[in-house]
């Protein structure tokens, strides 16, 4: 009905970083975890008390497969995706009794200006995935509408997810292959002294 007022709390800013993680800078790390990690964080904690008291809506958590797939090249973004996974799964139970729903949405890679020249070239170089930003609006608004908790956008991704979670040394396999042609891509990028 017209009355029905659903209040979503969506957190879909984030940080990335490509490059070998020996060589990332202090400032720029700190940063990534700020965007990525303490946000959502704070602004849940934020939002909580104004949802509980309508005993409804629902905290969107917008991650990405690389939180369930830790990939070479990408060591602090994986971390910090990893971390806000973990911190939806866990205030999904704490809320289990509120009536405020927590989501976690993990897309692959996604053609914004988050992912440069760089990750774009790599991705057509390794054969992967890159969707548009309408994709994932659409999957958070389906995944909204049947009442998911969870959506990792893929099929060979949430397969991928699965395998890494059940027999990761069985993934290392071909993400240490992948993380060779990033390396060699990476390389490449460099300019020339």
């Amino acid at each position: 009905p017209w009355h029905e007022v659903r209040v979503y709390q969506v957190y879909n800013a984030g940080q990335s970083r490509f490059g070998a993680f020996a060589g990332e800078d202090e400032a720029a790390l700190r940063e990534l975890i700020a965007v990525n990690v303490t946000a959502p964080l704070l602004l849940a904690r934020a939002a909580l008390p104004h949802l509980m008291a309508r005993s409804g809506g629902c905290i969107v958590n917008v991650g990405s497969v690389l939180g369930a797939i830790g990939f070479p090249h990408f060591a602090a973004y994986s971390a910090s995706k990893f971390a806000l996974r973990g911190f939806s799964e866990a205030l999904r139970r704490e809320l289990a009794d509120t009536g405020v729903k927590v989501l976690y949405v993990a897309p692959r890679t996604t053609a914004t200006a988050m992912n440069g020249p760089a990750v774009r070239a790599l991705m057509r170089k390794t054969g992967q995935s890159m969707d548009p930003p309408e994709k994932v609006a659409r999957a958070i608004a389906d995944a909204l509408a049947t009442g998911r908790e969870e959506v990792t956008i893929g099929f060979a991704e949430r397969v991928f997810a699965r395998l890494n979670g059940l027999l990761p040394r069985i993934v290392d396999g071909p993400l240490v292959r992948q993380g060779r042609v990033a390396a060699r891509h990476l390389r490449g990028l460099r300019p020339a002294k």
